[in-house]
């Protein structure tokens, strides 16, 4: 369209021409060659001008298509956005719930540690107290052991000289086991002529017992000592008189048959011990080397039968005097209790 009108420009200018003057013509040449150069000038921008509009149209449609492509990025991107902005609302409600849960979780956890401090606060001070408690009993354990120590070697000085004492009490009991056969072996020795007549000797319980029938000492009912049986007991005292350790205890005892004399006696008690003073008083006459404070009489009655009353032969054994021999233990058991 530029170059058309160009070309209509100088037409008139040719037919201006016609009627102008030489100047005039070469004022018209000059103009041509003004406007031809500007044509030219004008055609190269036109040129340019249309390479810039192709690359402009290009660039047009690279753009077009690029914002084609990113309408539709930016469709699916909203898309996204709104895929994500829903997600992110829940998880953000998700968070809020979870934040509350756990907030509702650690303060419940503040509590259990809140009661967990307290209950280790307690234990805490129950432990010193009882560390305090065990420190001073160890103290108190220090002290006993130490005290043990010393009882133990108190103990061990003690059963040392328990030892010697038990060593030398045995061989004390030992001597009296000796001298109590001594005595029974003498007593026997003695009293060999009376044997066969209700006399018996025998050791029994770490004593010597002189078992005596009543036949042999005293009548029925009586509690006069026979000759024959005074000259048993004068025989017992020669050897009584010889050993002052004795304890002498005389014994009277009945059959149960009812006393029947006619007598300050009244009954079997009475009797028993009439006829056991009877053979004390005997003892001293005989041997007046017996120290009375070593004697004791008594008597049982009926009561402490060593047979069955039931028979004759019973009723003899029952009826008997018993002369009990026992060795004097006082300094031996005072000994033993120091």
């Amino acid at each position: 369209m530029i170059k058309r009108t160009l070309f209509f420009g100088t037409l008139a200018m040719l037919a201006m021409t016609s009627c102008v003057s030489l100047s005039e013509h070469e004022t018209l040449q000059t103009k041509y060659d003004q406007t031809a150069k500007q044509y030219k000038l004008t055609r190269q921008e036109l040129d340019e001008i249309k390479e810039e509009n192709a690359a402009l149209t290009r660039q047009n449609n690279a753009l077009t298509s690029d914002y084609s492509e990113l309408s539709a990025l930016k469709n699916r991107c909203e898309i996204t956005v709104d895929s994500l902005t829903l997600r992110i609302e829940r998880m953000r409600q998700h968070y809020d719930t979870t934040l509350e849960n756990y907030s509702q979780d650690i303060a419940g956890k503040n509590r259990d540690l809140k009661r967990a401090q307290n209950l280790l606060t307690a234990r805490t001070k129950e432990l010193n107290e009882k560390e305090e408690e065990l420190r001073q009993k160890e103290e108190q354990f220090t002290r006993q052991q130490e005290t043990f120590r010393l009882q133990r070697s108190e103990m061990i000085a003690k059963q040392a000289e328990l030892e010697q004492q038990e060593a030398a009490t045995r061989a004390q009991l030992e001597a009296k086991e000796r001298e109590l056969e001594n005595v029974r072996t003498s007593v026997t020795k003695a009293l060999t002529g009376f044997a066969d007549k209700g006399l018996k000797v025998e050791t029994k319980d770490g004593k010597v017992y002189v078992s005596m029938e009543n036949k042999l000492l005293f009548p029925s009912a009586s509690w006069t000592v026979s000759k024959e049986g005074a000259n048993a007991i004068k025989e017992l005292a020669r050897v009584l008189e010889q050993d002052s350790t004795l304890n002498i205890m005389v014994e009277g005892h009945t059959d149960n048959d009812p006393y029947r004399g006619n007598t300050a006696v009244k009954d079997n008690w009475d009797l028993s011990v009439m006829r056991a003073t009877a053979i004390v008083k005997l003892l001293l006459q005989h041997g007046p080397g017996i120290n009375p404070a070593r004697i004791e009489a008594c008597g049982h009655g009926e009561f402490a039968p060593k047979a069955d009353n039931s028979t004759s032969e019973g009723k003899a054994a029952n009826r008997r005097t018993e002369i009990i021999l026992t060795p004097n233990l006082d300094k031996l058991l005072q000994q033993m209790k120091n």
